[in-house]
């Protein structure tokens, strides 16, 4: 099967789950705010659902399941979706070593970072990209990038730090209600736990990232592994003196960033000027 007839098979049997979601939640006589408040989670993730939007993952359709007495319904259709190779495969190595780290720091100056996004973002940039996406590509493409999100939601998720341009924050990528999101969202997540956010301000003398963005993990075996990304791929760094450059730029790049509270007041005043 070609790779978009795959996505298109993916994006109508998400549909179909996202029906069958709807159908359960209605039957329970829940709103989906109800649903939500039950589960932990947003509305908005389960509106996403029921429109087809994102993926049902596993552990949320066994929460499902639970809540709305549908004994195991939600989880044998998740267990029997159809796979989509929506990855790259110069990416899917990096996809791995991210659900597992212990812990994770991202140097973004073009775009935030895929676990900052919000869906409303995460669509505006594959709405942009050139040549573009078809809307089943771009939905299943969203939902891929939403789903990364789960890391920072596990019971001991990894020790994330941010370092984000300012440009990027101020950017209207997708438009004034979007960028209004964004900010909040941006704004909440500077507040979790596990979660170090930290904007590097415009008109510095000196900056330690001028090469581009890139991020560092650390393996549930402590190894540490760089990984950095092009206009038209990708590498995973290993060599040890290749990752000491760069755990020097990071460190170089915090101390010239502004501090999480100083991050929060200029969130807080961009929030303002809306």
């Amino acid at each position: 099967m070609q790779p978009r007839n795959r996505q298109r098979k993916n994006a109508s049997a998400m549909k179909l789950v996202g029906a069958l979601v709807a159908r359960f939640r209605v039957a329970a006589e829940l709103t989906q705010r109800q649903l939500a408040e039950r589960l932990c989670a947003q509305p908005e993730t389960i509106a996403s659902i029921e429109q087809g939007r994102r993926a049902l993952l596993l552990p949320m359709a066994h929460r499902m399941d639970t809540v709305l007495d549908t004994k195991g319904a939600l989880e044998t259709a998740v267990e029997n979706m159809p796979e989509v190779d929506l990855i790259p495969a110069w990416a899917e190595e990096y996809m791995d070593l991210e659900r597992s780290a212990l812990a994770l720091c991202f140097f973004a100056n073009q775009v935030l970072p895929g676990l900052l996004q919000t869906e409303r973002y995460a669509r505006a940039v594959f709405n942009s990209r050139v040549p573009t996406f078809s809307r089943d590509e771009i939905d299943a493409h969203v939902t891929k990038r939403l789903d990364r999100q789960e890391i920072l939601r596990r019971d001991t998720p990894p020790t994330t730090s941010f370092v984000v341009s300012e440009a990027v924050v101020r950017d209207r990528l997708g438009g004034k209600e979007t960028h209004h999101e964004t900010l909040r969202h941006l704004r909440s997540c500077a507040e979790t736990p596990g979660i170090a956010l930290q904007i590097m301000p415009l008109a510095r003398t000196t900056h330690a990232g001028l090469d581009g963005p890139f991020i560092l993990l650390e393996t549930p075996d402590y190894q540490r592994i760089a990984y950095t990304e092009s206009q038209r791929g990708s590498q995973l760094i290993s060599d040890p003196n290749e990752i000491s450059i760069l755990a020097q730029r990071y460190a170089m790049l915090r101390t010239q960033a502004l501090n999480t509270e100083d991050t929060k007041g200029l969130l807080d005043r961009l929030l303002g000027e809306l």
